[in-house]
């Protein structure tokens, strides 16, 4: 399946939170261009403040990322142009996007601390 030149959407539980156009793909993360959507404004500062905890200089404190990105999983989830997908790990920064995603739950672990775009 190739994925570049696909829309991803991104859904909260009242609007629209965006979509990503994907122009790039480096296994297992896709990227994408970011357009935001009417829903964006009450989750940005939740994708912002979960990159920053992954960025930060010193070591990744585990339990405050996991927190950050529980809440973000609560508010958005997010569709491939065949449907919905079960888990994803996504990060949104300005016009950018990355994420990845399975149609099946991740493993304890599997879904992973933030990793970089490919």
């Amino acid at each position: 399946m190739g994925f570049e030149g696909g829309v991803w959407q991104v859904r909260g539980a009242d609007a629209p939170v965006g979509e990503i156009v994907i122009d790039g793909a480096d296994f297992p993360w896709l990227s994408g261009r970011f357009t935001p959507g009417p829903g964006y404004d009450a989750v940005s500062g939740l994708f912002a403040r979960e990159l920053a905890l992954v960025e930060r200089d010193s070591e990744l404190d585990v339990e405050a990322w996991e927190a950050a990105y529980d809440e973000i999983r609560r508010r958005v989830s997010l569709s491939s142009p065949d449907g919905s997908v079960a888990e994803f790990l996504l990060h949104i920064e300005g016009e950018r996007a990355w994420f990845r995603w399975s149609e099946e739950p991740f493993e304890d672990g599997d879904g992973g601390g933030g990793g970089e775009e490919g």
